[in-house]
């Protein structure tokens, strides 16, 4: 008869063995044979029971593990040298997991005491459970610096790309980390100010080329001016920060909260369950819960967190980085809903009925435990009925039930008719190198659309809580198109043959009905891209004008405080009205919502021009070995100058100039939107499908620089335009007798807004 293992030898076990942990694997490990697997399962059963242990598909674990970043405290090196560190966040009743610290060359000397934050990452079949990478030494913040490497006799210098520093950075010649003259690198202060009274540096990565990709989105981190250096003040307060306790808060942990997220998604800040309303006057009806990361818990009104967050006022996301509005140790661990890991949150209970109508809702202070970190397609593959192992326990509890639920919003959706355009968005693959691999549509996936539409009624719901409750606060507001804009629309609109009503309140449903129209037809990507340019550009407001775009008289931001300012600021409204602590929002808060709304829609642009441009040299580093290849495209944008061409294959965005189309004369018309040969009639509109071949490429600028080959599969005429003899050439006949046979060419533009002007 076997021996059978006490419950606490069953968890150290299981503590020390993460990776096998299903009843077999502890059946063996104990020599556990026969009927006796019958007192074991018993025994795993009562352990479940007792919330020691979660049973996944034929498993056990720990429900508390450690979150992917957290703090260590670096332990006296072992015999072989080797470095471990003790988790100072460790929730586990077992053995404490066994952390083993890889350090890389450029990483500073460590001691025993040391506390550092790490980046962990759990390994199988080992005798440890974790490797971690340094992130940071706790208590040092070193300043960073970008700049140009020059080789000198004694080490060398660093001369910095932004134009506003001070001065150049010394470095000795044990600190070059094998870095050539020339190459773009990074480095961190290293000591006091040397010889010549230069600061020294220490240069911690090498970037090669400053046009090679890795230095892309640096540079334009730099350019824009994005604070990516924490000062100190602001890195203690992070570092000083716990994990927050039940006091206070409504125990949410049981619920089966979970995140949904990209596969490579660098924080989780909110999470969702979903399951039928019980309630008799419901019929049909579902409950949603929504939660969010509490980070007003941690950045308090004044603090020097606070003050950093608010000058940030969003983070910004690059193909290769992030710049976070808040230090890793918050972004990155305390206020990220790590799977498995107690976090303080602020989440809402939603009702809706059988039509996705929210019949009502509340809000609670929280503590919660996201039952797993999942990711968007194998979320969207489960739904289909092909689960994996990670997801198959939640397919009928947690799944099925979110998208019971959101079939029923779809039903709200469809009658609300919020603005449903089809512009579909690229995302530029990087190796490891930096370097582009490919450029791919992002996926549309019904999970994406879910947490998209959760995050829009948990919005909702926030905005008319605090309306309710007259409490200041933060929206997020979108006019309605100018009516100039409006008016190029319907031109537009008119020349496709299509009609945009008139002479009415504009609604999204009237534009809906436009698009609709176009959806399957030539002009279908012409009339997305014009209806999108007339668009308002979003802001934030302490008055509250509506959202246009998504149809709602009442919207704020309350989904992303990780990321963006003004959920901060929504979170803490909530905070102060429902008195939940000291650490809402305050007077002086309130006295300046106008020029903190003012402020983080400006952060919000600058952000959005960074990443604009950091795509558009990537892509032009990306085609930079195809010059002379010939590309299909579509005309989306004219110029006085030239026309803007879009390439089906990437997206990316080239200039043809009006001085390399021909001869001629091109009279440009800004109302219409078009450029009209002089002698030929040949006409350039938006929405025009063209041939191109790249002429240059410039990494360093992003700017494409293209040849028009043929529009509308009809080829140029040949010397661009150019008379033969006083008489035009049979090509520029055939081109422009065509283009006026065409719908929306830019003759028959021309000849209806001249026919407009007459009227």
């Amino acid at each position: 008869m076997s021996r059978i293992p006490s419950k606490a030898e069953i968890l150290d076990w299981i503590s020390a063995n993460p990776t096998h942990t299903s009843k077999r694997d502890i059946a063996k490990a104990f020599g556990i044979k026969g009927a006796d697997r019958i007192d074991l399962k018993r025994i795993l059963k009562e352990l479940e029971g007792e919330g020691h242990l979660q049973k996944r598909k034929k498993t056990y674990r720990d429900p508390d593990q450690l979150p992917p970043v957290t703090v260590l405290q670096v332990k006296a090196p072992d015999d072989n040298g080797d470095l471990y560190g003790r988790p100072l966040e460790w929730h586990g009743e077992g053995v404490e997991p066994v952390i083993l610290i890889l350090p890389r060359a450029s990483d500073p000397a460590l001691g025993e005491g040391d506390k550092i934050l790490a980046k962990l990452q759990q390994v199988p079949d080992q005798d440890h459970n974790y490797e971690a990478r340094l992130i940071r030494r706790i208590g040092s913040n070193p300043k960073r610096v970008l700049g140009i490497f020059r080789a000198g006799s004694e080490g060398g210098r660093i001369v910095p790309i932004d134009k506003a520093a001070s001065s150049e950075w010394m470095v000795a010649p044990d600190a070059i980390n094998g870095a050539k003259d020339g190459e773009l690198i990074e480095a961190e202060q290293a000591g006091p100010k040397g010889r010549m009274g230069l600061p020294r540096a220490r240069i911690v990565e090498r970037l090669g080329d400053p046009a090679a990709p890795k230095a892309v989105s640096l540079i334009a981190i730099h350019q824009h001016g994005i604070p990516d250096h924490f000062p100190d003040p602001v890195m203690a307060e992070a570092d000083a920060a716990k994990p927050m306790g039940l006091k206070g808060r409504e125990d949410l942990r049981e619920l089966p909260l979970v995140t949904i997220d990209p596969a490579d998604a660098r924080d989780h800040d909110d999470a969702c369950f979903a399951h039928a309303d019980d309630d008799p006057k419901n019929p049909g009806g579902h409950v949603i819960w929504v939660a969010i990361a509490d980070v007003a818990a941690y950045v308090r009104p004044g603090s020097a967190l606070d003050r950093e967050a608010r000058k940030r006022g969003n983070s910004s996301y690059f193909p290769d980085r992030v710049v976070p509005m808040l230090p890793d140790r918050l972004s990155g661990d305390l206020c990220s809903l790590h799977e498995g890991v107690p976090r303080a949150c602020i989440a809402v209970r939603m009702q809706v009925d059988a039509d996705g109508n929210k019949i009502g809702h509340r809000f609670v202070r929280g503590l919660m435990r996201s039952a797993a970190s999942l990711h968007y397609a194998e979320v969207q593959e489960a739904m289909d009925g092909t689960p994996n192992e990670k997801t198959t326990p939640f397919v009928e509890d947690v799944i099925k039930p979110l998208f019971a639920a959101y079939q029923a919003l779809i039903r709200a959706r469809a009658v609300r008719e919020p603005l449903d355009l089809d512009l579909p968005e690229r995302k530029i693959i990087l190796d490891d190198a930096g370097q582009v691999t490919s450029v791919a549509f992002r996926d549309r996936l019904d999970a994406h659309k879910l947490i998209e539409e959760f995050m829009i009624l948990a919005n909702v719901a926030a905005a008319e809580t605090l309306i309710k409750k007259r409490s200041p606060l933060l929206f997020r507001v979108h006019e309605e198109p100018a009516q100039e804009k409006l008016e190029a629309l319907r031109e537009t609109a008119r020349a496709a043959g299509l009609n945009l009503a008139k002479g009415q309140v504009l609604q999204t449903r009237h534009l809906n009905a436009l698009l609709n129209h176009a959806a399957g037809t030539d002009e279908a990507e012409l009339i997305n891209i014009s209806t999108l340019r007339s668009m308002q550009q979003a802001y934030y407001n302490p008055e509250n004008f509506g959202h246009f775009g998504l149809a709602l008289k009442n919207y704020a931001h309350f989904t992303s405080p990780i990321r963006r300012y003004a959920d901060l600021i929504v979170h803490r409204s909530l905070v102060s009205s429902h008195g939940w602590g000291d650490d809402g929002l305050d007077e002086a808060q309130i006295e300046r919502l106008e020029d903190t709304a003012t402020h983080i829609s400006d952060t919000e642009r600058r952000s959005m021009i960074a990443e604009r441009d950091t795509t558009d040299r990537y892509l032009a580093s990306y085609l930079s070995e195809r010059v002379g290849n010939e590309f299909e495209g579509r005309i989306s944008g004219i110029a006085r100058f030239g026309a803007f061409v879009k390439l089906d294959e990437t997206g990316a965005d080239g200039l043809v100039p009006v001085r390399s189309i021909g001869r001629e004369f091109f009279h440009f018309d800004a109302q219409a939107g078009t450029l009209m040969g002089a002698d030929t009639g040949m006409t350039l509109a938006i929405g025009q499908r063209v041939t191109v071949r790249l002429v240059q490429a410039a990494p360093v600028t992003g700017g494409l620089e293209l040849e028009l080959l043929a529009i509308e599969n009809l080829e140029l005429p040949k010397g661009g335009g150019s008379r033969k003899g006083g008489r035009r050439s049979p090509a520029g006949r055939t081109v422009k007798r065509k283009a006026a046979k065409s719908k929306h060419k830019g003759a028959k533009v021309k000849r209806k807004v001249e026919r407009k002007r007459r009227e």
